[in-house]
């Protein structure tokens, strides 16, 4: 997602009152009823919603400048998760402005918030993408703190029950309209929606009951990948504040090119070069392939561009069985300087074949050359 200031168009020094106006004009601009059928607006109004969120709350906020979308709750990154799952704060936004949800649906039970959804690269050479392998990776998220136990109470202290909501997390508002009363749920003010009180933090995590510090977890990468290629670790995320569950964990994937080979899909292609010799009487190679050695039989007559396919020697099917092939393609290198020997004998072999050539006059094209400039 981008930058949340950048969302609702305000300064990073913006005021509380700067901050919530802005969003009151981006929220009316992006608003569903406004923009009917259009889900690019739909999601726009979501995000500047979520911005709104973490921006209005002093405490989130400080912890987004401080540490960006991994030190506040909810599902930034691209997950779902509590902030559009039935436990975020998105209805309650736009109820506060508008009076309503957007979406005709009241809030679910509240709690903590889930976790974000985090977002990795790793790197793999070009035999770990095709045979599969365990690697790790390392991301900075937040972890349960381990001195309340995710708890976010201080030593020898434990939350209480919130007398604001009775422990609920949410507490009933009536509004009457033309249409009679209309009773919402809206997330206590007092406990922020968790249903408890701290009164005494814990010091090492501040009563978020989470830290933020980088983790390395091992990835084991199925055969067949390549990049582009994404794997989602669900629950390897950030976890949430006091409680909430994790989020989950997106590694793309990045593969390093061979020396020698190249993918196209589930085949494996190289290059086999050979001389003029060998195209013409043929000869036996020992092919190096990801596998070992293969014996490789180029018959006699071979032309520049043939294909020779090894069977299952390719890539492994993703996620399934069965294996593409290798292909190698006869490259017939032409060399480019001959002893007098060489130029003899090939001048005999053209001769015996009844084929023009060049004279043996090293003079001859510089002759011709300049006949033309």
């Amino acid at each position: 997602m981008a930058d949340y200031y950048e969302l609702l168009d305000v300064r990073r020094d913006a005021s509380a009152d700067e901050i919530k106006k802005a969003y009151r004009v981006k929220a009316r601009q992006f608003h569903p009823d406004a923009n009917p059928g259009d889900a690019s607006a739909e999601e726009k109004f979501k995000q500047v919603a979520q911005a709104y969120e973490v921006l209005s709350d002093a405490d989130s906020r400080a912890r987004y400048d401080r540490f960006g979308e991994a030190g506040v709750s909810g599902a930034g990154g691209g997950g779902g998760g509590d902030f559009f799952g039935g436990g975020g704060g998105l209805g309650d936004i736009f109820e506060s402005f508008f009076g309503g949800s957007p979406f005709g649906q009241q809030r679910g039970p509240a709690g903590p918030p889930r976790g974000q959804d985090l977002e990795v690269v790793a790197d793999l050479s070009f035999e770990q993408a095709v045979f599969g392998a365990n690697v790790p990776v390392s991301v900075r998220t937040a972890l349960v703190c381990d001195d309340c136990s995710g708890s976010g109470a201080g030593s020898g202290t434990q939350p209480v029950k919130c007398s604001e909501c009775n422990g609920v997390g949410q507490v009933q508002r009536i509004r009457q309209s033309l249409l009679g009363q209309m009773v919402s749920m809206q997330a206590c003010q007092r406990c922020r929606g968790f249903g408890q009180i701290i009164a005494t933090p814990c010091a090492t995590c501040s009563g978020e009951g989470r830290v933020i510090t980088e983790k390395t977890f091992q990835v084991d990468v199925p055969a067949g990948v390549d990049t582009g290629s994404t794997l989602r670790l669900t629950g390897r995320g950030a976890v949430g504040q006091r409680g909430g569950s994790a989020g989950d964990l997106f590694v793309h994937l990045r593969v390093k090119p061979h020396a020698m080979y190249e993918r196209d899909g589930i085949n494996l292609v190289t290059e086999v070069e050979i001389s003029i010799a060998q195209a013409t009487l043929g000869v036996s190679l020992e092919l190096e392939t990801l596998d070992g050695e293969e014996t490789l039989l180029i018959p006699a007559g071979t032309q520049p561009g043939k294909q020779f396919v090894l069977k299952k020697r390719g890539v492994p099917r993703l996620q399934s069985t069965g294996r593409g092939d290798l292909i190698a393609v006869v490259k017939v290198v032409v060399p480019t300087r001959l002893s007098d020997d060489e130029s003899e004998l090939l001048r005999a072999f053209a001769e015996k074949r009844g084929e023009d050539v060049a004279p043996a006059d090293k003079g001859f094209f510089s002759r011709i050359k300049s006949a033309f400039s």
